[in-house]
């Protein structure tokens, strides 16, 4: 019986395992091992270097590399599920790392705008920080921003024009009816000029909401 009980549990082993999105070796996880060393060396030293006014950063990894190509992966190439590991590292980095002693914090992700999530199928940054919230035990409001007009795309767009095409994107969403007592940590999966995350923030703290600055999974390094 017992033989009959381990081969039925290795085909049951087989039969759940699919293919890492990145190397598309055979993985039960949703990424392979290997996949995730190469990712876990993105990790930066300090995340908290960046924890500054006038928009505290906090980042889990330098974007580049492995981890440029996963979150690519994961919003261009329907891999929703690579948001889960990079969410939990984002979560066990703040754990290890928090700038702040502030226990009663909201966390929001940065949404996407409707028709976009409509043709994506999900936003990226609401799963991450789906993730970050079941490793960090804070309380999740996926509604409390809304994008309430459509923007280009900001990856091709100077530092200017990042901040002119997000000017006025966002308002306050319907889990933000009633003000939150606690103030604001905003989740993105990647920080570059900080245009999205301040437009953001000035939505909210117009509203009287405190923002207390972003935790994202990758952040474009400079000197």
């Amino acid at each position: 019986m017992q033989p009959l009980i381990k081969n039925l549990a290795s085909l049951l082993n087989l039969f759940l395992q699919s293919n890492c999105p990145l190397c598309q070796r055979p993985t039960s996880q949703e990424l392979c091992q290997n996949c995730a060393r190469q990712l876990q060396k993105c990790h930066l030293k300090d995340p908290r270097y960046l924890w500054k006014d006038p928009l505290p950063v906090f980042a889990w990894g330098a974007y580049g590399g492995i981890l440029k190509r996963a979150i690519a992966t994961m919003k261009y190439d329907n891999q929703p599920q690579i948001a889960r590991p990079l969410g939990q590292w984002l979560g066990e980095a703040w754990l290890l790392n928090s700038p702040i002693c502030e226990r009663k914090v909201v966390v929001v992700p940065i949404p996407l705008h409707a028709s976009r999530q409509k043709q994506r199928g999900y936003n990226q940054a609401g799963l991450i920080a789906q993730s970050f919230c079941e490793t960090t035990g804070l309380k999740l409001k996926q509604n409390g921003l809304e994008r309430v007009r459509t923007t280009e795309a900001q990856h091709s767009l100077s530092a200017c024009e990042r901040a002119k095409n997000l000017a006025e994107a966002f308002g306050i969403g319907q889990d933000f009816r009633r003000r939150p007592e606690a103030p604001v940590l905003l989740i993105d999966d990647i920080y570059t000029t900080g245009a999205t995350a301040m437009s953001a923030m000035q939505t909210l703290n117009q509203a009287g909401i405190a923002v207390l600055g972003l935790a994202a999974t990758a952040m474009t390094l400079r000197e």
